[in-house]
């Protein structure tokens, strides 16, 4: 394959690489299980995100029953972790599936406020769904008492889009280009070589300082 055909074919490629990180919008359907060893999840809430490159979302969720409060609350006694299902669903109708979980204490010492973090690659494509918490200022533990005393009942979402950063990619085009215009200029005699004398006849300067340093010492052994 020729330099012309080399461009041409980087050209391609990186045109098909814009054209995957075009935007789009995707929906996060939320499901969480409020027991320990269960594989049982029941229906939280949705996330709809109109844009990934802006990060605007609309969050419509469920509020928690008195039941699964009460079992929430159990939960979090027993020092067990919160699980939250989330399933990606693309424009396509292709779906992924990501699970993550915190400890059912942390979720309640913090009032159901969570965030949820959705990470994505240079294509668009989900990578990663992760929820996290921040305890509410002055909470110490999660003893039966404070758990008791939690009555929120209402989910209160932020979500957080993380773009993944690109690596510094080289002007390979530019370089292809550039060997061409050299190889050009050298066909035509245009090129200088702008280098010094010694630079340019070293290989051949060397041999001959090396000869008559080795006959010097010839001599002077044959004069003693």
């Amino acid at each position: 394959m020729n330099l012309t055909g080399i461009v041409v074919l980087l050209s391609i490629v990186a045109s098909g690489w814009c054209f995957l990180e075009h935007d789009s919008w995707i929906t996060v359907e939320l499901h969480h299980a409020l027991a320990t060893n269960t594989n049982e999840f029941s229906f939280r809430g949705n996330v709809t995100i109109p844009s990934l490159n802006s990060g605007l979302s609309n969050v419509a969720q469920l509020p928690l029953t008195p039941g699964e409060l009460d079992t929430l609350k159990a939960l979090a006694k027993q020092n067990e972790f919160y699980r939250l299902k989330a399933t990606v669903v693309y424009p396509n109708g292709a779906k992924t599936r990501f699970l993550t979980s915190n400890k059912a204490c942390s979720l309640l010492q913090a009032h159901l406020n969570d965030v949820l973090w959705i990470s994505l690659d240079p294509s668009g494509f989900v990578t990663g769904v992760t929820a996290s918490q921040d305890a509410s200022p002055g909470a110490s533990g999660c003893t039966s008492d404070e758990i008791n005393q939690l009555e929120e009942t209402h989910f209160n979402t932020d979500v957080l889009i993380r773009h993944a950063e690109l690596a510094p990619v080289p002007d390979t085009a530019g370089f292809i280009q550039k060997v061409e215009r050299e190889r050009e200029a050298r066909d035509r005699g245009e090129v200088r070589d702008n280098r010094g004398f010694f630079a340019k006849y070293w290989m051949y300067i060397v041999p001959v300082v090396l000869l008559v340093f080795i006959s010097g010492a010839t001599n002077q052994d044959g004069a003693k």
